[in-house]
C-alpha cells in the first residue's frame, strides 16, 4: 500500500535485479496492457476495486511467469464489475498468451472464460471437457447441476425408432430423444433437459400443469409438474408468445436432441 501503481508492477522485476531501462520498458508495456497507462503514479489505495485488481494481474505478468495460478480473484468485487473484469482476464491471457489456471465456485466465470474445465467434487475429478462438452454432455448428475441450471426427468427405455432415436416413457407418457449410446430395454434412465430447451405448447410433448408463470422481461419464467417432477423452462423472447398462466394445462415440448441421457 505504501507503492505507487509503477513500483507495485516493477517490485518483481527490481527482485530479479532486471535493468532499470527494461523495467521502465516492462511496466509502462503492461500498465497499457491492462488499461491503467497514465495512472502510474497514483497510490493503490487512490484507486477503485477493479483498478487494483489490474494492478496485481500487471504485477503477476510483467515477471512472464510460464503459468498464472488465480484463486478466485473476483469474489470481493461487486457483481457488475466482476463481468467486466473476468472479460478483461480472458483478453489479456489471450493476448498474451500465457497458461492461466483459475479457480472459481462461479459457473458462468468458468464458462467465460475457460478453454477447459475441470469439474472437482469432493476433492475428485468428476469431468474434464470444453465448456460445451460439460454443459450439452455432462457425464453425472453432480456435474449437469453443477454448470447451468437442470432438469432431470426419470425415464425407461421402450423402443428404438427407424432414425436410431430412443422412445421413452416418463410419466406415463411417450417421447422420442437421441441417445448418445446403446440404450436396455426397460432400464431406467435419467434425462437431463436444460431449461432454455425446453417450451410450451398446446399439443405433442409430455402432458404438465403450470404451477409458476413469471415475466423477466427477456424471457417468461415457467415451473411445470410433469406427473410428480417439477421442471423448469425459460421460454426466450416471451413477446407475442403464448403465455401459460398457473393452473393451466399444456404440453412440454422438446426437441429429441435437446436432451441428454445418463
Amino acid at each position: 500500500p505504501h507503492y505507487n501503481v509503477f513500483d507495485n508492477v516493477a517490485y518483481g522485476l527490481k527482485l530479479r535485479k532486471v535493468p532499470k531501462d527494461e523495467i521502465h520498458e516492462r511496466v509502462m508495456h503492461i500498465l497499457d496492457l491492462v488499461e491503467l497507462t497514465g495512472m502510474e503514479g497514483r497510490m493503490t489505495n487512490q484507486l477503485s476495486g477493479g483498478q487494483q485488481q489490474r494492478v496485481a494481474l500487471a504485477r503477476a505478468l510483467v515477471i512472464e511467469p510460464s503459468v498464472l495460478l488465480f484463486d478466485e480473484p473476483l469474489s470481493n468485487l461487486d457483481a457488475k464489475l466482476r463481468v467486466s473484469m473476468r472479460t478483461e482476464i480472458r483478453r489479456i491471457q489471450q493476448e498474451v498468451g500465457i497458461t492461466a489456471i483459475y479457480v472459481t465456485h462461479d459457473q458462468s466465470e468458468a464458462m467465460a472464460l475457460s478453454d477447459q474445465i475441470i469439474i472437482m467434487n469432493k476433492g475428485v475429478v468428476a469431468q474434464v471437457g470444453t465448456p460445451q462438452e460439460i454443459y450439452y454432455h455432462p457425464n453425472s448428475e453432480f456435474v449437469a447441476d453443477f454448470i447451468g441450471e437442470a432438469n432431470f426427468l426419470k425415464g425407461s427405455f421402450v423402443r428404438s425408432t427407424d432414425d436410431s432415436r430412443a422412445v421413452m416413457n416418463i410419466e406415463g407418457g411417450e417421447i422420442e430423444v437421441a441417445p448418445q449410446g446403446e440404450l436396455e430395454a426397460g432400464h431406467e434412465y435419467t434425462l437431463v433437459l436444460r431449461p432454455e430447451a425446453a417450451t410450451l405448447g398446446e399439443e405433442g410433448g409430455l402432458p404438465c400443469r403450470v404451477v409458476l408463470s413469471c415475466f423477466m422481461g427477456s424471457y417468461q419464467n415457467y415451473h411445470v409438474m410433469v406427473g410428480d417432477t417439477l421442471v423448469k423452462l425459460s421460454e426466450n423472447n416471451p413477446k407475442n408468445k403464448r403465455i401459460y398462466a398457473v393452473g393451466e394445462e399444456c404440453r412440454l415440448r422438446f426437441d429429441p436432441d435437446a436432451v441428454h441421457v445418463l
